[in-house]
C-alpha cells in the first residue's frame, strides 16, 4: 500500500524524522492562508502517487502568499502527468504547503528489503534530487549499501559510515546519525517495504531534513496497523485492483490486451512469459488463489473483462485443492452474465479436469480448449490479432 507524501511525513515523525513544517490544503484559499501563517518563502507541493512531480509542474517554490494561492489554483482539480502516472495522469486533490529552508546539499536515503539475504538495507547517495534509477544506471558506485541485521537493529557506526560516506561534513553527522536510527525504527515498526527520503537535505544551519518522503507498506502486514490503512486512499489506485482486494484476489494492471486469469503466482507469471513468447501482451496479473469458489471466480472473470483494452481471455488452471468444475462454472456464470463478446481460450489440468471440460463444452459458449500452456498462448495471441 502506498500513501501520500504528506502522510509518509507525519508517520516518519512520529520516530523522531525531522521534516519540514507543512499543512494539507485543498482549496487556492487555503493556500493562501498557510502561505501567510508561515510568513516566508514556501513550497506548494500535488500530492498524487507518483514520482516526477516536480519536472511535471506539480511543484513550486513561492516566494508570496499570492504567488502561492494562484499556483495552486492552476494544479488543484488539474491531471498532472508524469513517467509513474502513464499518459492519463492523475487528478491533484489536494497540495502540501510547506515552509521554505536554506539548502546546503541534497542528498539521497532510503531503507529496502534485500530480498537475497533478507535483511533490511541501508541506501544513500551524494546524488539527491534525482531519480534513484537514474543514479543506479549512470554512476552505481555512488550507491552505498548498508545491511542491517534484523536481530540487533542499526548500529551508530553504520549511520556514520554512511553519513560520512554521502559528504555529511563531522559537526552534523550526528543528526544524521539519529536521522538514520529514526527512518530504520520507522521502517521496521510499520512494516514498510521502501521508505525513500529524496532529496534528504542538509541546511546551511546544518541540519538534517526529510525534504520529499516516500513509503510503501508490506500488506501482509497492515493488520497489525489499522491506523495505516486508514491512510489508503482509493481514489489514487486502479478501480479494478481496488474492487479485486475486495474478494482478495491478486490482480495488477498492464499494458497489454490479453486478460489472464489463472491460480497460483508462479503459473500467473509463466503463464505472462509464455503469452510475450508468441508474441502477445498481457493486460494482468491475476491469481485467484488456491481455494477460489465459483462465486470468486465469476468476480475475477468480471474485474479483467471491465479492461476496455481487453481483446481476448485466457484461463489457465491447473486443478489441486482448487477443483477445475469450481472454476469451469464460475467462467460460465459470468460469461453469461455480462454477455462476453471476446475470445476465450481455457486451459484446464488436475483435480476433476474431466467434469470442468463438460461443463465448459455443454455451455454454448463459444470457448477455445486448449491441450497445453503452449497451445493456449498460441491460440489467445492468434485470437487477439484476429479482433
Amino acid at each position: 500500500m502506498n500513501i501520500h507524501e504528506f502522510q509518509a511525513k507525519e508517520v516518519l515523525k512520529r520516530y523522531g524524522v525531522t521534516v519540514p513544517r507543512g499543512k494539507v490544503a485543498t482549496t487556492p484559499e487555503e493556500v493562501e492562508a498557510i502561505a501567510r501563517e508561515f510568513g516566508s518563502i514556501c513550497v506548494v507541493k500535488a500530492q498524487i502517487h507518483a514520482g516526477g512531480r516536480g519536472k511535471a509542474g506539480g511543484v513550486k517554490v513561492c516566494k508570496t502568499p499570492e504567488e502561492a494561492r494562484e499556483f495552486a489554483r492552476g494544479l488543484l482539480g488539474r491531471k498532472l502527468v508524469t513517467h509513474q502516472t502513464g499518459p492519463a495522469g492523475r487528478e491533484v486533490r489536494r497540495v502540501l504547503v510547506e515552509e521554505g529552508c536554506a539548502i546546503a546539499r541534497e542528498l539521497y536515503l532510503g531503507m529496502v528489503i534485500d530480498r537475497a539475504r533478507g535483511w533490511p538495507t541501508l541506501m544513500a547517495s551524494a546524488e539527491g534530487g534525482v531519480e534513484i534509477e537514474e543514479v543506479a544506471a549512470r554512476t552505481p558506485e555512488k550507491i552505498l549499501r548498508e545491511p542491517i541485521d534484523p536481530a540487533v537493529g542499526i548500529q551508530a557506526f553504520q549511520g556514520r559510515k554512511i553519513a560520512f560516506g554521502i559528504g555529511i561534513p563531522k559537526e552534523s553527522v550526528n543528526k544524521a546519525v539519529a536521522f538514520m536510527n529514526a527512518l530504520y525504527q520507522a521502517f521496521v515498526q510499520c512494516d514498510a517495504s521502501l521508505a525513500e527520503i529524496n532529496p534528504l537535505v542538509l541546511t546551511k544551519s546544518g541540519d538534517i531534513l526529510a525534504l520529499d518522503a516516500k513509503i510503501s507498506f508490506d500488506d501482509n502486514g497492515l493488520f497489525r496497523h489499522a491506523d495505516i490503512r486508514d491512510l489508503r486512499d482509493v481514489t489514487e489506485e486502479d478501480p479494478k485492483e481496488t474492487e479485486a482486494a475486495k474478494y482478495d484476489l491478486s490482480y495488477i494492471s498492464l499494458d497489454g490486451n490479453i486478460g489472464c486469469m489463472v491460480n497460483g503466482a508462479g503459473l500467473a507469471m509463466s503463464t505472462m512469459d509464455i503469452i510475450k513468447q508468441c508474441g502477445g501482451e498481457p493486460a494482468n496479473f491475476l491469481d485467484v488463489g488456491g481455494g477460489a469458489t465459483a462465486e470468486k471466480v465469476t468476480a475475477a472473470f468480471k474485474i479483467l473483462l471491465s479492461d476496455a483494452n481487453v481483446r481476448a481471455v485466457l484461463v489457465n488452471i491447473f486443478g489441486g485443492i482448487m477443483k477445475c468444475d469450481v472454476i469451469a462454472s464460475g467462467i460460465v456464470e459470468a460469461a453469461r452474465e455480462i454477455h462476453l463478446q471476446v475470445p476465450l481460450v481455457v486451459r484446464l489440468e488436475g483435480t476433476n479436469v474431466d467434469m470442468g471440460k463438460k461443463i465448459l463444452s455443454e455451455s454454448g459458449l463459444n470457448i477455445l480448449s486448449a491441450s497445453d500452456m503452449a497451445d493456449a498462448a498460441k491460440k489467445v495471441v492468434a485470437a487477439a490479432a484476429s479482433v
